[in-house]
């Protein structure tokens, strides 16, 4: 059976992928499809918003690792095309919904346009011959190289009346970031605002990048670590026993850092209180967790927590 498009095709518009990355642009359409020709996801304040579970997402790109998948959407919320937040009311609903800032200017049409253009440009005559250079052929190599220029004219078949036209130059596609490189350089972030509210001096190495790469590489963001960074230091740094543990290693373990994150999440809705005598403090009292507030009232006789 053929492959050529035996159900709907992805399509994707190569000034977009141009503009953003080419997976960027598979998985931005692909978002623009459920925004624009569906009736799912939600409207607040006048901005449909979509939803999709990692598992869903991959069934509609099998083609790409989970670990792909979740770099090309922290790179679209990176670029600022992508909108991605936890509309729930509910604390322990982590659903992530995602929307496009349509007014970004990497989806442009003009300026997208005249960008590619400006790095690209007609020869002055007709028919130019190609440069061709020899080089030195690498070693084992008994060919010989041709350097051509990187823009290159597409000429129309020659027709009996011998007619040859020139069309818009091919341009090569313009080098996008590597996604490792991506990474790394969102985990140094992390590192310096770690060494700014600890006033520690980790340095940028293997040891002190691991975790931090690994959870931004799992799609949670600068913002989110940074945030259990400032958490974990307000509840930490006046005791001499864990203060010990503000360090990488221990803050982005895979293990702690989903507890972490929930907790530095409540403690931000909350108004960031200060650490004192061991409670959350702030104004209006006390703030305690949501689970100090649980009704135990119709837990069975003899578990913890229950009325006796």
């Amino acid at each position: 059976m053929s492959l050529l498009m035996p159900s709907r095709p992805i399509v994707i518009n190569p000034d977009l992928a141009y503009s953003i990355g080419l997976n960027e642009a598979i998985a931005l359409q692909q978002v623009n499809y459920w925004l624009k020709e569906t009736t799912s996801g939600l409207e607040r304040d006048g901005v449909r918003w979509i939803y999709n579970t990692n598992e869903q997402w991959l069934e509609q790109f099998p083609f790409w690792s989970e670990s792909t998948l979740k770099r090309t959407f922290t790179r679209l919320k990176s670029l600022g095309v992508l909108k991605v937040e936890q509309l729930n009311k509910s604390q322990r609903d982590m659903t992530n919904y995602y929307t496009i800032n349509y007014e970004s200017e990497l989806l442009d049409e003009v300026k997208v346009t005249k960008s590619k253009s400006s790095k690209c440009t007609l020869p002055s005559g007709q028919n130019e011959p190609m440069e061709e250079v020899k080089v030195k052929p690498s070693i084992g190599s008994k060919r010989t190289a041709l350097i051509r220029s990187n823009c290159t004219d597409v000429l129309t078949e020659n027709t009996t009346e011998n007619t040859t036209d020139i069309k818009n130059p091919i341009c090569p596609v313009a080098s996008q970031p590597d996604g490792d490189v991506l990474i790394t350089d969102q985990a140094k972030q992390v590192l310096t605002h770690l060494n700014q509210v600890t006033s520690s001096r980790y340095q940028v190495s293997t040891t002190s990048l691991q975790n931090i790469r690994a959870r931004i590489g799992e799609g949670y963001t600068v913002e989110e670590l940074s945030l259990v960074v400032d958490y974990c230091n307000a509840k930490w740094s006046e005791d001499l026993t864990m203060s010990a543990y503000l360090r990488p290693q221990t803050l982005f373990q895979p293990t702690k850092f989903p507890g972490y994150l929930k907790s530095a999440k409540s403690w931000a809705k909350a108004g960031r209180p200060p650490r004192v005598n061991g409670e959350w403090a702030r104004e209006d009292g006390v703030f305690r967790s949501s689970f100090q507030n649980t009704d135990y009232s119709k837990v069975p006789a003899g578990f913890r927590g229950a009325n006796s």
